[in-house]
């Protein structure tokens, strides 16, 4: 397999967007994308689009986005994997150019949540997983599915609501440097505890927004990396699993199984050994704290059981351990299902080539990133690596 370049990224300002339509917000990101990679429609040879696309007008958006990102006639396909459609569209265009089927590849992720009533919205997010049985019997929802692993594990390790909070202000602080996040206003553990309950014990501020957004992300040979931009950053892996449909099957509620997998396989193929030390910052999947802190585990930063202690200690803010989610996370940043895995992308290559300002910016010294991204409660997961050195696939 080739070595593959991201060369250009672009994100749209996330948030509540009637001001555009989902292909004119599709446009935006792709458009950033094309001049941060200083190339144009004709050099790409194919596009994946990444959308759930239920609660928007369009269900069927890939051809739409294609038409007015000036990309019609070029392959394209839709791909979906719930809350990691993103990374399954990064997949997608990385395995098109690392096996030489194409030299320049775009995955685009749009979403156009806010098209959808509330309670329209909040089924179609509980449909990620099974279905008839979950949510047509016992009326789980996405928030309800993520409480159990909440409760779960503060039963089991004594973690309390207060801890889980941590999360939630660590993010906020940090999307409230992001001019592109849904919220940029810092919280506290006090507002995080008095905020309504979504599902006991998740609160409205241990929980990702419903979000308008998109991404778009470029990739490309190393032939074709060198002749349009000077200082492109690698995918050094991916690793991809699945999890059980029917949470029932699973063996506890303590950590995301397919995510540990999917890890493992990530750090096998880039011949890492201790994530803990290989990485200078790190975007996972916090759709609810809790999420965060069972990734903190399933990546293997922190011991089964001690997640909650990282950010308690400040190890995952910048200067810390590892920072995470300095983008502000699904929690603050916003989480448009289609475009996060892009947008976990998009703002690695920003850190690791040192173009994020001020508060947000890592300490990169190793030159590594990470990014975990997670469909449904562990149903799909996706673990990508990315330096700044080439290395070998």
């Amino acid at each position: 397999m080739e070595p593959v370049a991201i060369i250009g990224v672009g994100t749209s300002r996330f948030g509540r967007r009637t001001d555009a339509r989902i292909d004119e917000l599709a446009w935006e990101s792709f458009r950033e994308a094309m001049e941060d990679a200083g190339v144009t429609q004709k050099d790409i040879d194919q596009f994946v689009v990444s959308s759930l696309g239920s609660w928007s007008g369009e269900f069927l958006p890939a051809v739409v986005v294609g038409e007015y990102c000036g990309l019609a006639s070029k392959p394209t396909m839709r791909v979906e994997a719930a809350c990691a459609s993103g990374s399954a569209a990064a997949f997608q265009s990385f395995l098109a150019v690392a096996s030489g089927q194409a030299d320049v590849a775009a995955a685009i992720g749009v979403e156009k949540m806010s098209e959808s009533p509330m309670p329209t919205t909040v089924e179609l997010i509980g449909r990620a997983g099974n279905f008839f049985w979950e949510f047509e019997n016992f009326g789980l929802t996405f928030p309800g599915y993520y409480a159990l692993y909440a409760t779960a594990y503060m039963d089991k390790y004594g973690a309390t609501e207060e801890d889980l909070a941590e999360v939630s202000v660590k993010n906020h602080f940090y999307g409230s440097f992001n001019s592109k996040a849904q919220y940029q206003k810092e919280v506290t553990v006090e507002e995080v505890m008095k905020s309504k309950y979504v599902a006991r014990p998740l609160k409205l501020l241990d929980s990702s927004p419903i979000t308008d957004g998109s991404a778009a992300v470029i990739f490309a040979n190393a032939r074709k990396a060198k002749e349009f931009v000077k200082d492109p950053v690698w995918i050094r892996s991916i690793g991809v699993s699945s999890g059980t449909a029917n949470l029932s099957k699973r063996n506890d509620f303590l950590g995301l199984e397919a995510a540990r997998i999917a890890s493992h396989q990530a750090f096998a193929k880039a011949h890492i050994g201790d994530p803990r030390s290989a990485f200078d910052v790190a975007e996972v999947h916090d759709c609810f704290t809790i999420a965060e802190i069972l990734a903190y585990e399933d990546i293997g930063i922190a011991d089964k059981g001690e997640g909650y202690q990282m950010v308690k200690e400040r190890q995952t803010y910048k200067g810390g351990t590892l920072p995470v989610n300095l983008s502000g996370g699904l929690n603050a940043k916003g989480h448009p299902i289609g475009a996060t895995g892009l947008a976990m992308l998009a703002e690695l290559k920003w850190q690791l080539l040192q173009e994020v300002d001020g508060q947000r910016q890592a300490d990169i010294r190793k030159g590594w990133a990470l990014a975990h991204n997670v469909g449904g409660t562990g149903h799909y997961a996706y673990v990508t690596t990315l330096s700044l050195e080439k290395g070998e696939m």
